[in-house]
């Protein structure tokens, strides 16, 4: 009968212990979610931060100001609003033909943004996988960087953009969400081959003397430097969209 007893009175030690700790537990959570969510409940904080994301855009690398008089003095007749709307509708459009599988959407696009959409689908579709953009909006898009190198000007465009991205395979979802919407960040990049010869591409597109034939090396020359006659000016057909990729955020 004492054994019994000791036993008991041990187990509701037990008990009353893990009670004890468990009451501690949860308060030390609750007192965690309040200072990181200003609520008791963890999940309820998580699902709130999420829908806080979910709504608040992507700030882009802002560096318009800095880089558009190096353009305009570089390429006096580039207009910077036409190309930014251009690197816009793209973005939409290629993702777009990734959701729907069909090339055929991007067809006044480059060469360059249809091979690279369509390796995309074509994977996709061997790998048994349905990627979905829908609800696709741009928030802000600016001039993130502007190179010029081995005759090749490259100009990059980061947008903001939010949409409703989601990638399954069977029925289960592999990523994404399809309730609440993804915020982030693509750069676009525009490409200006002024001399081929250094560029080394066999593609590449550039200026040529309309009297004498000679290449126009200098950025935005209004001259032949050979025969010193006038050449057309820059135009939307001398710039090409050379790719898109989403900007990932790095880990701490």
């Amino acid at each position: 009968m004492n054994s019994f007893v000791a036993v008991v009175i041990i187990l509701g030690v037990i008990i009353a212990a893990g009670y004890i700790a468990f009451s501690i537990i949860r308060q030390k959570l609750r007192e965690v979610s309040r200072a990181a969510f200003g609520t008791d409940s963890l999940v309820e904080g998580w699902n709130r931060q999420a829908d806080e994301l979910a709504a608040t855009p992507k700030s882009v690398s802002g560096m318009t100001k800095i880089y558009a008089p190096q353009i305009q003095r570089d390429f006096p007749e580039f207009n910077i609003e036409e190309f930014k709307n251009m690197a816009e509708n793209m973005l939409v459009l290629a993702l777009t033909a990734i959701s729907t599988e069909d090339i055929l959407v991007l067809k006044e696009s480059t060469k360059e943004v249809k091979e690279q959409v369509n390796a995309r689908i074509i994977g996709n579709k061997q790998a048994g996988i349905k990627e979905v953009y829908e609800r696709i909006n741009i928030h802000q898009t600016e001039i993130t960087s502007y190179v010029k190198k081995q005759g090749t000007c490259m100009i990059t465009f980061q947008s903001a953009i939010e949409y409703l991205y989601y990638k399954e395979k069977d029925g289960k979802l592999l990523d994404g969400d399809k309730v609440r919407l993804t915020q982030t960040k693509y750069n676009i990049e525009l490409v200006y081959i002024q001399n081929a010869d250094l560029a080394g591409g066999s593609n590449a597109v550039g200026t040529t003397c309309p009297n004498c034939g000679a290449p126009v090396t200098n950025l935005g020359a209004m001259y032949c430097e050979y025969c010193g006659l006038a050449v057309t000016t820059v135009n939307i057909k001398v710039w090409n969209l050379h790719q898109f990729y989403e900007v990932k955020q790095q880990k701490l």
